[in-house]
């Protein structure tokens, strides 16, 4: 089997250097054939950009998704649900949740489950109990958007969680969370 050979290419051309702005003035002027006292009618090229138009955050933050772009609410708020009671529980830590969540509700969220660390003590390790999914419901008001109420099964107590979801960058992120 024969190896193609090395290609040399050839080392690219140095620009030329920049003109100074006397030298460019006078060359534009001699080009247009306006007289020496007068500047020629010339406008730089611009690139055309509206910056008026949107901000920052909205063309380069979180984008909505459409509901045909985004997976089952059911299943996905259920995991989800199980999920955030496990971050709650101090069974899972908080930031596995972070990219599933709205900044509030990851705030919520750590700060309960480092109060559960703390309360359990250096050492100990929390009572793991195991959440369990019961029940889920799902309604969508809107495009992209589901509300979810899911039944747990936390030890010998049953909860309710209801959940916010809204479609944001191709996925399901929890907008809004309550326990019961």
């Amino acid at each position: 089997m024969s190896r193609p050979g090395l290609h040399v290419a050839p080392t690219p051309r140095p620009l030329p250097p920049a003109l100074p702005l006397g030298e460019a003035v006078r060359r534009g002027r001699a080009a247009a054939g306006a007289p020496a006292g007068r500047v020629p009618g010339y406008v730089q090229d611009a690139l055309a950009v509206d910056f008026s138009c949107a901000s920052d955050e909205q063309v380069f933050g979180p984008q909505r998704t459409a509901r045909g772009d985004l997976p089952d609410p059911a299943a996905w708020a259920a995991r989800m649900a199980q999920a955030l009671l496990e971050v709650m529980t101090g069974a899972r830590p908080a930031p596995q949740v972070l990219r599933w969540t709205t900044p509030e509700v990851y705030a919520v969220l750590a700060r309960r489950g480092a109060r559960v660390a703390r309360r359990a003590g250096v050492g100990r390790a929390p009572g793991r109990q195991r959440v369990l999914v019961r029940r889920v419901r799902v309604c969508e008001p809107a495009d992209g958007v589901a509300e979810a109420a899911v039944v747990v099964e936390h030890g010998r107590r049953v909860r309710a969680v209801a959940l916010r979801l809204v479609g944001q960058d191709g996925k399901w992120r929890v907008s809004a969370l309550q326990v019961g």
